[in-house]
């Protein structure tokens, strides 16, 4: 069997999302990550408590807690619709913003763990070299916290990709707008479609492939380089 153009259009969609979505979390995610590893916040415990929520709760709560701050009579979806006279709810965008919540816990923790793994005496002896907080940062924990935080990245773009329940709670499945991958697997399903679902399925199985063995080399690497192999 061939992919039809919708088919088509759903792998393109994710791999879309899953960009969008992994770029959003990796630029609010690291220094969120760095702040939770190098200081003492103030409620650091609830801030912790909040991102992990999205790894605890079913999708399709996470989708409807967004769907009630979103939607057009939401909080935030109020403003919008007053900004933009548009709102992101049943648009792509709204999968990118489910994508990136369910996305954001993943990288921020193994963010923080890469970062707080560096060793305090290299971050103190640029600070007595005169360095400040962003250049040392920059030229010191970035470089030695690198591997785990391009894992945290892959990791987080392989949630994105592989996000369902929130996704369709917020964008919904409309052909050729918001039908992703796993939502296009989950209408051919229901549509007793097994022959694209099956390979619908084998695409994103070969992009999981892709995704674990990345990060199977980078985690090899870090741990040759703490082990001075």
């Amino acid at each position: 069997m061939v992919l039809d153009s919708e088919a088509l259009f759903s792998i393109e969609l994710s791999l879309k999302v899953a960009t969008v979505s992994t770029i959003t979390v990796f630029f609010i995610g690291l220094p969120l990550s760095y702040l939770l590893a190098t200081k003492e916040l103030p409620l650091k415990n609830l801030i912790d408590t909040l991102i992990t929520l999205p790894l605890v709760f079913p999708p399709t709560v996470t989708g409807y807690l967004l769907l009630l701050l979103l939607g057009k009579n939401g909080p935030i979806g109020e403003v919008l619709y007053r900004l933009f006279k548009t709102g992101i709810i049943f648009t792509w965008y709204g999968a990118v913003v489910a994508s990136s919540v369910a996305a954001f816990p993943i990288f921020v923790k193994t963010a923080r763990s890469s970062i707080e793994a560096v060793n305090r005496n290299f971050i103190f002896a640029a600070y007595t070299l005169g360095k400040g907080e962003v250049e040392t940062f920059l030229r010191v924990v970035l470089p030695i916290a690198k591997r785990g935080i391009i894992a945290g990245t892959v990791l987080s773009f392989a949630r994105a990709i592989g996000e369902f329940g929130a996704t369709l709670m917020l964008a919904g499945n409309i052909p050729f707008k918001t039908n992703t991958i796993p939502i296009e697997i989950y209408s051919a399903v229901s549509d007793g479609n097994f022959e694209r679902a099956n390979i619908l399925t084998a695409v994103i199985a070969v992009i999981s492939l892709i995704i674990i063995f990345t990060v199977n080399k980078l985690t090899e690497r870090r741990d040759n380089e703490v082990n001075g192999s």
